[in-house]
């Protein structure tokens, strides 16, 4: 199969934006609690119904159009999580004000970058920090008229505004702003080149809200709690935002993941949503909390099982009465634990952002009661489009397009998308937006993949990362880098071979797992990265992952050597986006060194490799040399030998000769019978003489040929 494309099981309207979510969850269920979020003093939960969310909406809204915002207004968003951005967000989409959010982890300069572009009116900020940094940029930038600080009750300040606006003027904004308008220029994150900003409709995303609501009832919809500490500024924390305020859902704003475990344990999500990171670490933590005794070994075989029993049930298969009897176990004992970790209502863990092992995503689709799905998506396309659905949940893909979506491969493979949500395009960038659509208006994804029968998605790798190597061999990175990613001291693997004889890897380290792995392994827990990297048991425990990769290529796909970095990925040094995605072209920029120096320097003392066809030349001329000079000895030795035979023969001739002028004249004075037998057994005896030197000369010489041939 190449291509699929999904019937929509719910036709959006014009009426159908995203402050529409809102407004209808609060006119069908005002009293149900809809957001939650930790006091800044006592870290207490505390919350807001359905109609006490909007009605604060609807204040910020009534102050924006006192501060004059009008429908396409930008209006930056510069802060972490929080329920104040949440608010800020639907206020905007109410009056069709522009938001234009911005990483909390974002430079002065980056952010000064996108309000040169953007021109906004209004900046909100998440804290003191950040609204100084705005502050600054604002002096450069008169149009930006006003920076709150969500810290310094920012939000009360926009009201106040509004204080002289009508209902009526308000439910007229409102009722003017349809869904194909303008919602959010939201810039991506930057993992292949300079950020751009993505124009996204209200269409864009209630048609992926309310058709998700289809085909994930149970975790999208009906009842269910969900833990936001994604940063906002990402469209599929926007998407999944949007989900449970128009579903049934409670949102939990946090402002990051510091403290997940804890925060999971006092919110008691429903579903958990995260990259793949987050998954390894939950993993990784167990793992090592298991140790390398006994329980070490129940939890290694405990991932056999799990992996093979959540396989098992997605072939259809069934369990026997041993199975079952191993399940029971590892539930009772790795299972509860991780269970508890997740917390007791947790029945979803959704996972996106970039490639996740196969077999971690089956050992907690193994556990009972989790259901873990996986999608794809992208800035462009408000998130995901690709996803598994309920009743069909294929682990290991990215799923099938959502109702109303499709999906098909290009010629090279290159996976290209359509829909609904498909984004307007590139701020004043219309070239670009050309580049990335079709002729046909399919968009571009730069990903590839494979379609199986079924019509799920398979990632294979990204277009732009394909690496050639120098014979030629062309290279996907992503799954060897999934292998060696899963090993718990890994932070992130990069691998590297574009135009070099050979491929081989750039090793990241997770500081917390290493230093919990060299605590168990009885070695200094205490040492650096830099000491680390030249550690051979950390090299040997990182080569049997590498293996393990190298194991399912050919030999000129393997990596052949790897180098341990002796710092960490950040965004400060822009080897990672704010969505923690490794920035590859930045990787492979800030450590050329190594790469050259480490990786592909050549031994010391030797020269330049020599082409193949030179070496077989010199090989061959080699041979015969050695060929001739044995030839040379051989006919040496020869020439020796018939010089021995030939004065031996003559001397034995002229001893007989010798011998018979002797015997005659022995004759002459003795008479003949005697003589004539002396003379012959002295002619017999001269033969046997010569005979003999004859042959012991040759088997001498074939000594020294077969010695010189050894």
């Amino acid at each position: 199969m190449r291509e699929l494309v999904e019937a929509p099981r719910y036709v959006t309207t014009d009426e159908d934006t995203v402050f529409s979510l809102l407004a209808k969850r609060a006119a069908r269920t005002p009293d149900d609690t809809i957001a939650e979020w930790q006091d800044e003093q006592t870290h207490q939960w505390r919350s807001a119904t359905a109609s006490e969310m909007l009605s604060r909406v609807r204040e910020v809204a009534r102050g924006l159009l006192g501060l004059g915002i009008k429908p396409g207004t930008m209006v930056l968003i510069y802060s972490p999580t929080c329920y104040e951005w949440g608010i800020t967000d639907f206020a905007c989409a109410a009056i069709g004000a522009v938001v234009v959010p911005i990483y909390e982890t974002d430079s002065a300069k980056q952010t000064a970058s996108i309000v040169e572009e953007v021109n906004p009116v209004i900046a909100f900020a998440g804290d003191f920090q950040r609204s100084q940094t705005l502050e600054q940029i604002r002096a450069d930038h008169p149009s930006m008229k006003y920076v709150f600080n969500f810290q310094a009750d920012g939000l009360d300040a926009v009201a106040d505004f509004g204080e002289g606006v009508s209902d009526e003027t308000l439910e007229q904004a409102i009722a003017r702003i349809k869904a194909d308008d303008l919602l959010t220029v939201v810039y991506t994150s930057g993992s292949t080149g300079k950020p751009k900003g993505a124009m996204l409709s209200n269409r864009n995303y209630t048609h992926i809200v309310l058709n998700g609501y289809e085909i994930l009832r149970g975790m999208l919809y009906d009842d269910n709690r969900l833990l936001l500490f994604l940063p906002l500024a990402h469209c599929f924390a926007r998407y999944i935002q949007y989900v449970a305020i128009g579903g049934c859902g409670v949102v939990g704003y946090i402002p990051n993941a510091k403290h997940l475990l804890a925060d999971i344990r006092s919110f008691k999500p429903t579903y958990l949503l995260g990259v793949p990171r987050v998954f390894e670490k939950v993993y990784n933590a167990a793992s090592q909390k298991a140790g390398a005794g006994i329980q070490g070994r129940i939890f290694a075989q405990s991932v056999k099982h799990f992996v093979k029993w959540s396989k098992d049930e997605q072939d259809g298969r069934g369990h026997s009465i041993i199975e079952r009897i191993r399940h029971s176990f590892f539930m009772a004992t790795v299972g509860k634990s991780i269970r508890s970790a997740l917390g007791p209502n947790l029945r979803w863990l959704a996972c996106g952002g970039a490639p996740l092992n196969v077999d971690l995503a089956h050992f907690f689709n193994g556990m009972d009661d989790i259901t873990f799905i996986q999608g794809y998506g992208m800035t462009e396309t408000a998130a995901p489009m690709l996803v598994n659905w309920e009743d069909d949940n294929e682990v290991g893909s990215v799923g099938k397009p959502g109702p109303g979506m499709g999906v098909r491969l290009g010629e090279d493979d290159e996976i290209e998308l359509t829909g609904p949500n498909v984004f307007l395009g590139y701020y004043k960038q219309p070239e670009l937006t050309a580049q990335t659509m079709t002729a046909d208006g399919w968009i571009k994804t730069g990903d590839l993949g494979r379609l199986d029968d079924k019509g799920f998605t398979f990632i294979t790798g990204r277009k732009k990362d394909i690496i050639i190597t120098a014979g030629g061999k062309n290279i996907s990175p992503a799954p060897m880098e999934d292998i060696i990613n899963s090993c718990p001291i890994v932070a992130h693997a990069v691998v590297v071979g574009d135009g070099k004889p050979f491929v081989s890897a750039l090793i990241e380290l997770e500081p917390d797992m290493l230093r919990s792995w060299l605590e168990g392994q009885g070695l200094d827990a205490n040492m650096t990265l830099d000491e680390a990297r030249g550690n051979d048991a950390v090299r040997a425990f990182i080569q049997q992952y590498v293996d393990q990769a190298n194991a399912n290529v050919s030999r000129a796909e393997s990596v052949r050597k790897f180098a341990i970095l002796d710092e960490e990925f950040s965004q400060a040094n822009g080897t990672l986006t704010p969505s923690l995605k490794v920035v590859r072209a930045k990787v492979l920029q800030r450590y050329e060194s190594i790469i050259e120096d480490e990786l592909y320097a050549p031994k010391a003392g030797t020269a330049k490799p020599l082409p193949a066809t030179v070496k077989i030349l010199d090989s061959t001329q080699e041979t015969v040399k050695k060929a001739s000079e044995q030839v040379r000895q051989a006919s040496e030795q020869m020439k020796q030998a018939s010089e021995q035979v030939r004065t031996s023969v003559s001397d034995s001739l002229a001893s007989v000769s010798e011998k018979i002028k002797k015997a005659k004249g022995d004759i002459e004075q003795d008479g003949g019978h005697d003589a004539e037998a002396e003379a012959s057994e002295a002619t017999d005896s001269a033969v046997s003489d010569g005979s003999a030197d004859e042959t012991a000369q040759p088997t001498q010489s074939n000594e020294k040929n077969t010695k010189n041939e050894e």
